[in-house]
């Protein structure tokens, strides 16, 4: 790790490496997985649902390392050694959101897929990554402002067919393809 690497919060961290089964091979340096051409590893995207066709979209932090201010599923993340990603899920929606399991019901893992895409000169995603779908009945939130610029309901379906109506909205990557995926095959 490059002396410069070893000051952002992420260089304290490990993610889960994987193979392209996303079976398990050690852990990696979070930071170490994001730079130069990546380590594949263990992902997982969150959306959320208002039970009318909205999905709640997140706006990522100006000071994230990767993809800042970018528009994002409800929230995504990395498991931790030994966490399953409906755990991790949880936890997320609970630190970056205020969102505790009873304002939501059937958490479930609906899709998994593998990408690669480079940021900028900033680093690189390369991962698995689970989605996770859930419908959320109590809409109170309490966003922590160091991960989330901003919140948005919307209409999904709308979203996915007319992009051009959003074109103001810049979105990550993996939530593109986890949308794509998911309308492709009849979900939400």
């Amino acid at each position: 790790m490059a002396d410069d690497q070893v000051e952002h919060e992420n260089a304290l961290q490990d993610v889960i490496a994987v193979d392209e089964n996303d079976e398990p091979q050690g852990t990696v340096n979070r930071l170490d997985a994001h730079t130069g051409d990546g380590v594949r590893h263990r992902a997982f995207t969150v959306l959320l649902f208002d039970g009318e066709g909205n999905v709640l979209l997140a706006q990522r932090a100006h000071d994230k390392r990767l993809w800042d201010t970018y528009w994002d599923g409800t929230v995504a993340s990395h498991p931790v050694e030994g966490q399953t990603q409906a755990e991790a899920a949880r936890q997320r929606l609970e630190e970056e959101l205020g969102i505790t399991p009873d304002q939501y019901t059937d958490l479930r893992v609906t899709d998994r897929f593998e990408y690669k895409r480079y940021y900028e000169n900033s680093g690189v995603e390369w991962e698995v990554c689970a989605v996770l779908q859930a419908t959320l009945h109590d809409t109170a939130l309490s966003p922590d402002p160091e991960e989330v610029a901003g919140l948005m309901w919307v209409p999904y379906e709308r979203l996915h067919e007319n992009p051009k109506f959003y074109r103001q909205l810049r979105l990550c990557p993996w939530f593109e393809i986890a949308m794509r995926r998911d309308t492709e095959s009849g979900g939400e």
